[in-house]
Protein backbone atom coordinates (compact mmCIF):
# COMPACT_ATOMS: atom_id res chain seq x y z
CA UNK A 1 0.00 0.00 0.00
CA UNK A 2 2.96 2.72 0.72
CA UNK A 3 4.53 2.04 -2.52
CA UNK A 4 1.23 2.16 -4.18
CA UNK A 5 0.67 5.88 -2.17
CA UNK A 6 3.94 6.66 -3.38
CA UNK A 7 3.40 6.21 -6.78
CA UNK A 8 0.28 8.01 -6.75
CA UNK A 9 1.76 10.69 -5.26
CA UNK A 10 4.82 10.65 -7.94
CA UNK A 11 2.08 10.72 -10.80
CA UNK A 12 0.06 13.29 -9.16
CA UNK A 13 3.67 15.69 -9.60
CA UNK A 14 4.28 14.41 -12.47
CA UNK A 15 1.01 16.06 -13.69
CA UNK A 16 2.49 19.18 -12.41
CA UNK A 17 5.60 19.31 -12.90
CA UNK A 18 6.96 17.90 -16.60
CA UNK A 19 9.69 16.21 -16.83
CA UNK A 20 9.72 14.43 -13.23
CA UNK A 21 9.92 10.85 -14.52
CA UNK A 22 13.10 11.81 -16.81
CA UNK A 23 11.15 12.85 -19.48
CA UNK A 24 12.70 16.10 -20.47
CA UNK A 25 10.11 18.40 -22.66
CA UNK A 26 13.26 20.18 -25.15
CA UNK A 27 16.04 18.67 -27.41
CA UNK A 28 19.40 17.62 -26.43
CA UNK A 29 21.83 20.31 -25.87
CA UNK A 30 22.95 21.53 -29.10
CA UNK A 31 26.27 23.81 -28.95
CA UNK A 32 28.77 24.76 -31.97
CA UNK A 33 31.86 25.52 -31.48
CA UNK A 34 32.20 29.33 -33.13
CA UNK A 35 36.41 29.12 -32.94
CA UNK A 36 36.12 26.37 -35.86
CA UNK A 37 35.50 28.29 -39.47
CA UNK A 38 35.05 27.10 -42.96
CA UNK A 39 33.93 23.82 -43.96
CA UNK A 40 34.97 22.23 -40.36
CA UNK A 41 32.66 24.72 -38.88
CA UNK A 42 29.85 23.20 -40.77
CA UNK A 43 31.20 19.39 -40.46
CA UNK A 44 29.57 20.46 -37.18
CA UNK A 45 26.29 21.20 -37.93
CA UNK A 46 26.07 18.35 -40.39
CA UNK A 47 27.28 15.56 -37.33
CA UNK A 48 23.79 16.73 -35.97
CA UNK A 49 21.46 15.01 -38.65
CA UNK A 50 20.60 11.70 -38.95
CA UNK A 51 20.51 12.24 -42.71
CA UNK A 52 21.76 8.92 -44.84
CA UNK A 53 25.03 9.60 -46.22
CA UNK A 54 24.23 6.92 -48.61
CA UNK A 55 23.03 9.42 -51.16
CA UNK A 56 23.52 13.42 -51.29
CA UNK A 57 20.26 15.34 -50.68
CA UNK A 58 19.48 18.03 -52.76
CA UNK A 59 15.72 18.82 -52.12
CA UNK A 60 15.24 20.87 -49.06
CA UNK A 61 12.63 23.66 -51.11
CA UNK A 62 10.78 20.40 -50.80
CA UNK A 63 11.19 18.85 -47.46
CA UNK A 64 14.03 19.54 -44.83
CA UNK A 65 15.17 16.70 -42.85
CA UNK A 66 15.20 17.76 -38.97
CA UNK A 67 18.80 17.59 -36.99
CA UNK A 68 18.76 15.57 -34.06
CA UNK A 69 17.75 18.27 -31.55
CA UNK A 70 14.16 18.93 -33.30
CA UNK A 71 13.66 15.14 -33.29
CA UNK A 72 14.19 14.62 -29.59
CA UNK A 73 12.35 17.58 -28.65
CA UNK A 74 9.35 15.97 -30.92
CA UNK A 75 9.87 12.29 -29.25
CA UNK A 76 10.27 13.65 -25.22
CA UNK A 77 7.19 15.81 -25.58
CA UNK A 78 5.62 12.90 -27.48
CA UNK A 79 6.81 10.89 -24.63
CA UNK A 80 5.60 13.23 -21.76
CA UNK A 81 2.38 14.03 -23.01
CA UNK A 82 1.16 10.53 -23.48
CA UNK A 83 2.66 9.33 -19.67
CA UNK A 84 1.24 12.10 -17.86
CA UNK A 85 -1.99 12.35 -20.01
CA UNK A 86 -2.16 16.11 -20.63
CA UNK A 87 -1.92 17.34 -24.30
CA UNK A 88 -0.59 20.69 -23.36
CA UNK A 89 -0.84 24.19 -24.59
CA UNK A 90 1.25 26.29 -26.93
CA UNK A 91 0.02 29.34 -26.02
CA UNK A 92 3.48 30.00 -23.74
CA UNK A 93 5.72 29.30 -27.12
CA UNK A 94 4.21 31.79 -29.27
CA UNK A 95 6.29 34.43 -28.31
CA UNK A 96 9.61 32.84 -29.01
CA UNK A 97 7.91 31.64 -32.53
CA UNK A 98 7.17 35.35 -33.38
CA UNK A 99 10.23 36.89 -32.26
CA UNK A 100 12.36 34.74 -34.89
CA UNK A 101 10.89 36.05 -37.24
CA UNK A 102 10.27 39.84 -35.76
CA UNK A 103 6.87 39.85 -35.11
CA UNK A 104 4.59 40.71 -31.83
CA UNK A 105 3.19 37.60 -30.60
CA UNK A 106 -0.72 38.70 -31.72
CA UNK A 107 0.50 38.84 -34.91
CA UNK A 108 1.08 34.79 -35.40
CA UNK A 109 -1.43 32.42 -36.13
CA UNK A 110 0.21 28.39 -36.08
CA UNK A 111 -0.85 26.71 -38.96
CA UNK A 112 -0.19 23.18 -40.43
CA UNK A 113 1.96 24.51 -43.85
CA UNK A 114 2.16 27.33 -45.85
CA UNK A 115 -0.57 26.66 -48.08
CA UNK A 116 -3.11 26.78 -44.72
CA UNK A 117 -1.97 30.02 -44.33
CA UNK A 118 -2.10 31.22 -47.98
CA UNK A 119 -6.08 29.82 -47.86
CA UNK A 120 -6.55 32.35 -44.62
CA UNK A 121 -5.25 35.05 -46.53
CA UNK A 122 -6.67 34.15 -50.14
CA UNK A 123 -9.92 34.31 -48.51
CA UNK A 124 -10.33 36.39 -45.74
CA UNK A 125 -8.65 39.38 -47.84
CA UNK A 126 -11.92 42.08 -48.55
CA UNK A 127 -11.97 41.07 -52.55
CA UNK A 128 -15.23 41.76 -54.76
CA UNK A 129 -16.13 40.53 -58.74
CA UNK A 130 -13.51 42.03 -60.98
CA UNK A 131 -11.21 43.56 -58.86
CA UNK A 132 -7.42 41.65 -59.64
CA UNK A 133 -4.72 39.68 -58.00
CA UNK A 134 -1.15 40.10 -59.31
CA UNK A 135 0.47 36.57 -59.18
CA UNK A 136 3.00 34.79 -61.26
CA UNK A 137 3.42 32.41 -63.88
CA UNK A 138 5.59 30.38 -61.79
CA UNK A 139 3.42 29.51 -58.71
CA UNK A 140 3.32 26.87 -56.25
CA UNK A 141 0.50 25.03 -56.45
CA UNK A 142 -0.37 25.96 -52.88
CA UNK A 143 -0.51 29.17 -53.84
CA UNK A 144 -2.19 29.08 -57.26
CA UNK A 145 -4.69 27.24 -56.33
CA UNK A 146 -6.12 29.43 -53.52
CA UNK A 147 -5.85 32.23 -55.77
CA UNK A 148 -7.91 30.57 -58.63
CA UNK A 149 -10.54 29.10 -56.57
CA UNK A 150 -11.39 32.58 -55.21
CA UNK A 151 -11.32 33.99 -58.85
CA UNK A 152 -14.00 30.61 -59.78
CA UNK A 153 -16.11 31.26 -56.67
CA UNK A 154 -16.13 35.11 -55.96
CA UNK A 155 -15.18 35.85 -59.71
CA UNK A 156 -11.99 38.38 -58.92
CA UNK A 157 -9.30 38.70 -61.98
CA UNK A 158 -5.67 37.10 -61.71
CA UNK A 159 -2.97 38.50 -63.59
CA UNK A 160 -0.07 36.46 -63.87
CA UNK A 161 3.31 37.58 -65.47
CA UNK A 162 6.56 36.09 -66.27
CA UNK A 163 9.06 36.92 -63.92
CA UNK A 164 12.33 39.33 -65.47
CA UNK A 165 15.80 38.36 -64.70
CA UNK A 166 16.59 41.01 -61.85
CA UNK A 167 15.42 42.61 -58.73
CA UNK A 168 15.24 46.53 -59.91
CA UNK A 169 13.17 44.70 -63.22
CA UNK A 170 10.97 42.72 -61.15
CA UNK A 171 9.85 45.90 -59.55
CA UNK A 172 9.40 47.69 -62.06
CA UNK A 173 7.56 45.16 -63.91
CA UNK A 174 4.92 44.58 -61.36
CA UNK A 175 4.34 48.78 -61.09
CA UNK A 176 3.35 48.30 -64.79
CA UNK A 177 0.92 45.80 -63.93
CA UNK A 178 -1.40 47.72 -61.37
CA UNK A 179 -4.02 49.37 -62.18
CA UNK A 180 -7.03 51.05 -60.64
CA UNK A 181 -8.18 47.26 -60.09
CA UNK A 182 -5.20 46.20 -57.89
CA UNK A 183 -6.19 44.66 -55.17
CA UNK A 184 -3.59 41.94 -53.94
CA UNK A 185 -0.03 41.04 -54.79
CA UNK A 186 0.20 37.98 -54.11
CA UNK A 187 3.30 36.43 -55.45
CA UNK A 188 6.08 34.13 -53.84
CA UNK A 189 9.24 35.44 -51.98
CA UNK A 190 11.24 33.00 -53.31
CA UNK A 191 10.13 30.68 -56.42
CA UNK A 192 9.51 27.19 -56.31
CA UNK A 193 10.65 26.84 -60.25
CA UNK A 194 13.45 28.92 -60.10
CA UNK A 195 14.23 30.02 -56.69
CA UNK A 196 14.46 33.76 -57.84
CA UNK A 197 14.18 36.21 -55.17
CA UNK A 198 11.71 39.03 -55.48
CA UNK A 199 12.36 42.40 -54.00
CA UNK A 200 9.79 41.92 -51.09
CA UNK A 201 10.69 44.98 -49.01
CA UNK A 202 10.58 47.83 -52.16
CA UNK A 203 7.51 45.84 -53.73
CA UNK A 204 5.96 46.35 -50.17
CA UNK A 205 6.42 49.85 -49.33
CA UNK A 206 5.20 50.71 -53.83
CA UNK A 207 1.97 48.84 -52.76
CA UNK A 208 1.20 50.34 -49.17
CA UNK A 209 1.77 53.91 -50.84
CA UNK A 210 -1.35 52.65 -53.45
CA UNK A 211 -3.25 50.95 -50.94
CA UNK A 212 -2.66 47.54 -51.92
CA UNK A 213 -2.89 44.08 -50.06
CA UNK A 214 0.54 42.32 -49.96
CA UNK A 215 0.16 38.89 -49.35
CA UNK A 216 3.19 36.34 -49.74
CA UNK A 217 4.30 32.90 -50.34
CA UNK A 218 6.84 32.83 -48.26
CA UNK A 219 7.48 29.02 -48.13
CA UNK A 220 11.25 28.88 -49.04
CA UNK A 221 11.72 32.64 -46.51
CA UNK A 222 11.62 31.36 -43.10
CA UNK A 223 15.27 29.47 -42.40
CA UNK A 224 16.81 30.87 -45.22
CA UNK A 225 16.83 34.90 -45.25
CA UNK A 226 17.76 36.21 -41.56
CA UNK A 227 13.93 37.13 -41.88
CA UNK A 228 12.25 40.11 -39.78
CA UNK A 229 8.97 40.53 -41.07
CA UNK A 230 7.97 43.51 -39.32
CA UNK A 231 11.23 45.20 -41.40
CA UNK A 232 9.91 43.87 -44.52
CA UNK A 233 6.74 45.39 -44.75
CA UNK A 234 3.99 43.11 -45.79
CA UNK A 235 0.24 42.55 -44.57
CA UNK A 236 0.63 39.03 -44.66
CA UNK A 237 3.25 36.19 -44.93
CA UNK A 238 2.90 32.35 -44.75
CA UNK A 239 5.45 29.70 -44.11
CA UNK A 240 6.32 26.78 -43.04
CA UNK A 241 8.87 24.67 -40.46
CA UNK A 242 8.98 21.67 -42.15
CA UNK A 243 11.59 23.32 -44.97
CA UNK A 244 14.47 25.61 -44.59
CA UNK A 245 13.20 25.81 -40.91
CA UNK A 246 14.47 21.42 -40.60
CA UNK A 247 11.08 21.88 -38.36
CA UNK A 248 8.63 19.02 -38.19
CA UNK A 249 6.57 17.82 -41.07
CA UNK A 250 2.53 19.60 -39.98
CA UNK A 251 3.91 23.27 -38.73
CA UNK A 252 3.63 26.29 -40.10
CA UNK A 253 2.63 29.84 -39.93
CA UNK A 254 0.90 33.08 -40.86
CA UNK A 255 1.80 36.28 -39.95
CA UNK A 256 -0.87 38.89 -40.26
CA UNK A 257 0.22 42.70 -39.44
CA UNK A 258 -1.57 44.00 -36.39
CA UNK A 259 -3.40 46.91 -38.42
CA UNK A 260 -5.05 44.11 -40.96
CA UNK A 261 -6.49 41.97 -38.38
CA UNK A 262 -9.83 43.39 -38.79
CA UNK A 263 -9.80 43.31 -42.36
CA UNK A 264 -8.55 39.68 -42.98
CA UNK A 265 -11.46 38.27 -42.40
CA UNK A 266 -11.82 34.80 -40.43
CA UNK A 267 -13.77 31.95 -42.11
CA UNK A 268 -12.71 28.82 -39.99
CA UNK A 269 -13.00 29.47 -36.37
CA UNK A 270 -13.56 27.22 -33.48
CA UNK A 271 -12.23 27.13 -29.91
CA UNK A 272 -9.84 30.50 -28.91
CA UNK A 273 -10.85 32.05 -32.06
CA UNK A 274 -13.88 34.17 -29.87
CA UNK A 275 -14.46 36.71 -26.91
CA UNK A 276 -17.48 34.38 -26.18
CA UNK A 277 -20.61 33.40 -28.07
CA UNK A 278 -24.13 32.49 -26.59
CA UNK A 279 -26.14 30.33 -28.23
CA UNK A 280 -29.25 30.63 -25.93
CA UNK A 281 -29.64 34.41 -26.83
CA UNK A 282 -32.24 35.12 -29.60
CA UNK A 283 -30.88 35.44 -32.54
CA UNK A 284 -27.97 32.61 -31.11
CA UNK A 285 -24.76 35.53 -30.57
CA UNK A 286 -20.71 35.55 -31.41
CA UNK A 287 -19.91 38.49 -29.68
CA UNK A 288 -16.65 38.73 -31.43
CA UNK A 289 -13.06 37.77 -32.47
CA UNK A 290 -10.32 37.75 -30.02
CA UNK A 291 -8.09 40.82 -30.92
CA UNK A 292 -4.72 38.73 -32.21
CA UNK A 293 -4.11 36.80 -35.35
CA UNK A 294 -5.01 33.57 -32.79
CA UNK A 295 -8.44 33.97 -34.41
CA UNK A 296 -7.00 32.08 -37.37
CA UNK A 297 -6.12 29.22 -35.79
CA UNK A 298 -8.57 27.36 -33.61
CA UNK A 299 -9.02 24.46 -31.38
CA UNK A 300 -6.32 21.91 -30.12
CA UNK A 301 -3.09 22.39 -31.50
CA UNK A 302 -0.03 19.98 -31.34
CA UNK A 303 2.96 20.61 -28.69
CA UNK A 304 4.90 17.72 -29.40
CA UNK A 305 5.46 19.42 -33.02
CA UNK A 306 5.84 23.05 -31.75
CA UNK A 307 8.14 21.96 -28.82
CA UNK A 308 9.79 20.73 -32.46
CA UNK A 309 9.47 23.97 -33.84
CA UNK A 310 11.15 25.61 -30.63
CA UNK A 311 14.03 23.50 -30.69
CA UNK A 312 14.44 24.63 -34.66
CA UNK A 313 14.55 27.52 -33.76
CA UNK A 314 16.82 27.52 -31.01
CA UNK A 315 19.54 25.34 -33.66
CA UNK A 316 19.36 28.39 -36.34
CA UNK A 317 20.10 30.73 -33.10
CA UNK A 318 23.37 28.60 -31.88
CA UNK A 319 24.44 28.35 -35.15
CA UNK A 320 23.52 32.41 -35.80
CA UNK A 321 20.66 33.42 -38.46
CA UNK A 322 23.48 35.63 -40.32
CA UNK A 323 25.56 33.01 -40.92
CA UNK A 324 23.32 30.54 -41.92
CA UNK A 325 21.94 32.78 -44.47
CA UNK A 326 25.59 33.68 -45.85
CA UNK A 327 26.43 29.99 -45.96
CA UNK A 328 23.24 28.82 -48.13
CA UNK A 329 24.27 31.89 -50.70
CA UNK A 330 27.93 30.44 -50.45
CA UNK A 331 26.73 27.21 -51.49
CA UNK A 332 24.69 28.76 -54.06
CA UNK A 333 26.83 30.24 -55.87
CA UNK A 334 29.27 27.44 -55.72
CA UNK A 335 26.62 25.50 -57.18
CA UNK A 336 25.69 27.94 -59.89
CA UNK A 337 28.98 28.68 -61.09
CA UNK A 338 30.08 24.94 -61.42
CA UNK A 339 26.78 24.37 -63.73
CA UNK A 340 27.81 27.77 -65.69
CA UNK A 341 30.78 26.31 -66.48
CA UNK A 342 28.76 23.41 -68.49
CA UNK A 343 26.89 25.75 -70.60
CA UNK A 344 27.59 23.73 -73.62
CA UNK A 345 25.76 21.06 -72.31
CA UNK A 346 23.08 22.68 -70.10
CA UNK A 347 20.43 25.96 -69.64
CA UNK A 348 21.03 27.74 -66.11
CA UNK A 349 17.47 28.78 -65.76
CA UNK A 350 18.06 30.62 -62.54
CA UNK A 351 18.90 34.51 -62.19
CA UNK A 352 22.30 35.46 -63.14
CA UNK A 353 22.13 38.69 -60.58
CA UNK A 354 22.90 36.91 -57.28
CA UNK A 355 20.27 38.89 -55.31
CA UNK A 356 17.53 36.79 -57.28
CA UNK A 357 19.31 33.66 -55.69
CA UNK A 358 19.67 32.08 -52.71
CA UNK A 359 19.40 28.63 -51.99
CA UNK A 360 18.04 26.87 -55.20
CA UNK A 361 19.68 26.73 -58.93
CA UNK A 362 17.32 24.96 -61.66
CA UNK A 363 18.70 23.92 -65.24
CA UNK A 364 17.89 22.25 -67.95
CA UNK A 365 20.16 19.90 -70.36
CA UNK A 366 20.01 21.09 -73.99
CA UNK A 367 21.04 17.89 -75.74
CA UNK A 368 19.07 15.44 -73.47
CA UNK A 369 15.38 14.79 -72.56
CA UNK A 370 14.79 15.95 -69.03
CA UNK A 371 13.10 13.44 -67.41
CA UNK A 372 16.07 10.91 -68.91
CA UNK A 373 19.03 12.85 -67.22
CA UNK A 374 17.01 14.00 -64.36
CA UNK A 375 16.77 9.99 -63.95
CA UNK A 376 20.83 9.18 -64.76
CA UNK A 377 21.92 11.91 -62.68
CA UNK A 378 19.74 10.50 -59.66
CA UNK A 379 21.31 7.14 -59.80
CA UNK A 380 24.46 8.97 -58.82
CA UNK A 381 22.85 9.08 -55.49
CA UNK A 382 21.51 12.60 -55.52
CA UNK A 383 17.92 13.05 -54.38
CA UNK A 384 16.39 16.10 -56.73
CA UNK A 385 13.64 17.71 -58.23
CA UNK A 386 11.51 18.06 -61.70
CA UNK A 387 9.99 21.21 -61.92
CA UNK A 388 7.17 20.80 -64.44
CA UNK A 389 5.59 24.04 -63.05
CA UNK A 390 5.74 26.85 -65.69
CA UNK A 391 6.26 24.70 -68.56
CA UNK A 392 9.56 24.72 -67.41
CA UNK A 393 10.62 20.72 -67.16
CA UNK A 394 14.19 21.47 -65.91
CA UNK A 395 16.07 20.19 -62.81
CA UNK A 396 16.20 21.60 -59.31
CA UNK A 397 19.36 21.46 -57.18
CA UNK A 398 18.63 23.07 -53.27
CA UNK A 399 21.04 23.07 -51.00
CA UNK A 400 21.19 23.96 -47.16
CA UNK A 401 23.56 24.23 -44.50
CA UNK A 402 23.88 20.25 -44.39
CA UNK A 403 25.13 20.21 -47.80
CA UNK A 404 28.62 20.80 -48.52
CA UNK A 405 30.60 21.80 -51.24
CA UNK A 406 32.65 18.42 -51.86
CA UNK A 407 28.85 17.16 -52.40
CA UNK A 408 28.50 19.55 -55.07
CA UNK A 409 31.62 18.88 -56.45
CA UNK A 410 30.25 15.22 -56.63
CA UNK A 411 27.10 15.93 -57.76
CA UNK A 412 28.65 18.59 -60.79
CA UNK A 413 31.11 15.26 -62.10
CA UNK A 414 27.72 13.38 -62.49
CA UNK A 415 26.23 16.09 -63.86
CA UNK A 416 29.23 16.24 -66.34
CA UNK A 417 28.90 12.36 -66.73
CA UNK A 418 25.67 12.25 -67.74
CA UNK A 419 25.28 14.81 -70.27
CA UNK A 420 28.95 14.68 -71.70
Amino acid sequence: MSSRRNFLQKLSIGALVPGVFGLQTEGSEFKIDHSIHGDSFWDQVRAQFPLTKDRIYFNNGTFGPSPTPVLSAIKNSLDETNTIGEYGHINPLRGELAAFVGIKESEISLTHNTTEGINIMAWGVPLSAGDEVIVTYHEHVGNALPWLNRAKLDKIVLVPFEPAATQAENLDLIKKLVTPRTKVIAIPHITCTTGLVFPIKEIADFAKSKGIFTAIDGAHGAGTLDLNLHDLGVDFYASSYHKWMLGPNGSGFLYVKEEQLDRLQAYQVGAYSDVGFDLKSSPPLLKGYVNTAHRYDYGSQSLPLIKGVIAAIGFHQEIGKEKIEARVRELNQYLFEGLDEMNQVLEIKSAKEADSRLCMVTFKPKKMDNEVAYKAIGKGGFRLRIVPEAGLNAIRVSTHIYNSKSEIDTFLNQVQKVLG
